[in-house]
């Protein structure tokens, strides 16, 4: 079974209700009905999956015991130590995991090195030596976890004046062979569904299936992209059968501070929908340059948000753990879990540190990220590692720098997350307060489209994002850039083609990637509107970028040609197909 739709073998299901769909269609003067295709996307990490095992451990002395020590390129240590726990019953002083230097990981690297730990970790006991495990590229394109790919279908019933009265969506995203994290981003797709807007009636149907392809895995937003892929064009669907701008409808739907989601949350906080969108207008030319045949120029724009953290009551169950020790030479230490992935954790835990200790970035060091020297702070993922740790971190530096003023060094503080009773996610009906906070953006693309050819290229990207506080402004906008690029990669030219349940295209040379010549020029405006438990109001956005770019490209290629692909990426063969048959 290769097709989603017919599969029937089924991981996970979520449904999430609030109101009556039945009623608000029956109310309704319009109802527009929509189907949207997603596809596979390749993480594409900077080194692949590699790493080496050692049949022993090392302990403080220089001796060596029983055990296994496993360095890799990964984002999870705590996930790989656990694994080799389960594999090679060993306990969790036997089980050691280093992370190596890491070129990005992007959720590719979340789950998977496990697998290539406990290869290299059985070779390496069985040899009695080391071992290093190393996938070549076509190796890892090959066998690793792709951006799930599926099928997203909306009925959204309004009032002539563009008044919003139901949504009901349906999901179907393709597992592949094997459930991976499938729930988990079904979980996210399912919540993001109904798009950063307040509507009174929503049902929103999810399902994940089996198919005979290579399984599907976390891909930085996991899930999020694919739903608010079909929420934002269905905006522009509404829109232009009501005959109005599609901003205004946005304007008219987005939520706002006293809103509640589709999950039934009450956003109370930090909620930037109509500050975001409008930082982004601010920031574009109203007038375009006119365009030379055979080449169409065209203007989309996308209003998105994405859950900062663990969703529901995961941060608890997590209850992330990190320590800041102040050493007896006067220097202090911070120790986490969380990894350096390219993202900046490194700066911004030594900059909080420093801060909070009242001392010099000189004074501060993090400590590496071994199994066997720090606590377990919860896996580098979900935009929570700013957020959630950066604030532990915060709080342990602050009380140790109290302590320090009546205890001699050195010391060494603990903070364990403890979750708000304010937070309350009821996992059984997926009701209540799926994450702490929301972080938002509005995304204005603009695109030429050669009419000959069907070739698109994205010209200029303007991304308004509120990250509640920008706690390293360079770093934040190299973030949302990095995370817009890939966004226009799996929007025009990231396409892996499937025959017989397998990769046709799973080498450099034939899956495309965005180069330095592809990228557009792309603006970040940083709107900061503090969230009042992150480090100086801070809030995840490692994944929000992601979000916004695809629909907005697909609208401006409507803008441009008069046609509606529904789907990405948007090829070449795909825009003159459409283009043809209108």
């Amino acid at each position: 079974m290769f097709e989603v739709t017919q599969a029937t073998e089924v991981y996970s299901t979520i449904e999430i209700a609030k109101g009556d769909v039945a009623a608000g269609e029956q109310a309704a003067d319009f109802v527009v009905e929509r189907t949207f295709r997603v596809g596979l996307q390749e993480q594409l990490y900077i080194e692949p999956q590699g790493a080496i095992a050692y049949p022993y451990r090392e302990t403080g002395n220089g001796k060596r015991e029983t055990g296994v020590t496993v360095v890799g390129s990964l984002q999870c240590p705590y996930y790989v130590h656990r694994a080799l726990k389960r594999a090679l019953a060993l306990t969790d002083e036997q089980a050691v995991v280093i992370q190596a230097e890491t070129g990005g990981g992007f959720g590719g690297k979340e789950e998977y090195p496990s697998i290539v730990a406990i290869h290299a970790a059985l070779l390496a006991c069985k040899a009695g030596w080391p071992v290093r495990l190393i996938y070549d590229r076509h190796e890892d394109l090959a066998a690793t976890t792709k951006r799930h790919p599926g099928v997203i279908s909306h009925r959204t019933a309004v009032k002539k004046d563009g008044t919003l009265l139901s949504q009901d969506i349906y999901i179907v995203l393709d597992g592949g062979a094997y459930c991976t994290l499938t729930p988990v981003v079904l979980s996210r797709a399912a919540i993001h569904a109904a798009g950063a807007y307040s509507c009174p009636n929503v049902r929103i149907r999810a399902r994940a299936v089996a198919t005979n392809t290579p399984p599907n895995g976390a891909f930085r937003g996991f899930g999020a992209p694919q739903s608010l892929f079909a929420a934002e064009l269905m905006v522009e669907h509404v829109a232009e059968r009501l005959g109005m701008s599609s901003v205004d409808l946005r304007r008219k739907w987005m939520l706002r501070v006293g809103d509640t989601t589709a999950t039934g949350q009450n956003l109370t906080e930090s909620v930037s929908a109509e500050l975001v969108l409008d930082a982004a207008l601010r920031a574009v030319a109203p007038n375009r340059l006119t365009a030379q045949p055979p080449i169409r120029h065209g203007r989309g724009l996308s209003l998105v948000f994405h859950g900062s953290g663990f969703t529901g009551s995961g941060e608890r169950k997590l209850s992330g753990t990190v320590a800041v020790a102040g050493l007896a030479n006067g220097t202090f230490q911070i120790l986490t879990a969380s990894t350096e992935i390219g993202q900046g954790t490194k700066t911004i835990f030594c900059q909080l540190a420093a801060d909070a200790l009242g001392v010099g970035l000189d004074k501060v060091v993090l400590a590496p990220q071994d199994t066997s020297l720090v606590p377990d702070s919860g896996p580098t993922v979900a935009s929570r590692t700013a957020m959630i740790v950066g604030r532990l971190i915060q709080e342990a530096a602050t009380e140790l720098r109290d302590r320090a003023k009546r205890e001699p060094l050195p010391l060494r503080v603990e903070k364990t997350y403890v979750q708000p009773d304010s937070i309350h996610w009821d996992e059984a009906t997926y009701r209540g307060d799926a994450y702490p906070v929301y972080a938002w953006a509005c995304t204005i693309a603009d695109v030429d489209v050669d009419m000959t050819t069907g070739e698109v290229r994205v010209t200029d990207v303007v991304t308004a994002v509120d990250c509640g506080k920008a706690l390293h402004p360079v770093m934040a906008e190299g973030q949302i850039e990095g995370g817009s690029l890939q966004a226009v990669g799996w929007a025009t030219i990231e396409e892996i083609k499937m025959k017989d349940g397998g990769y046709q295209n799973d080498r450099l040379a034939t899956y495309l990637i965005p180069t330095a010549l592809d990228a557009p020029r792309i603006r970040t405006i940083l709107v900061e509107n503090p969230y009042s438990r992150g480090p100086f109001g801070a809030k995840g956005i490692g994944e929000l970028p992601m979000d916004g770019p695809a629909p907005a490209i697909i609208a401006a290629i409507h803008d441009a040609t008069g046609v509606w692909l529904d789907e990405v990426p948007a090829t070449p063969e795909k825009v003159l197909a459409a283009c043809t048959s209108r």
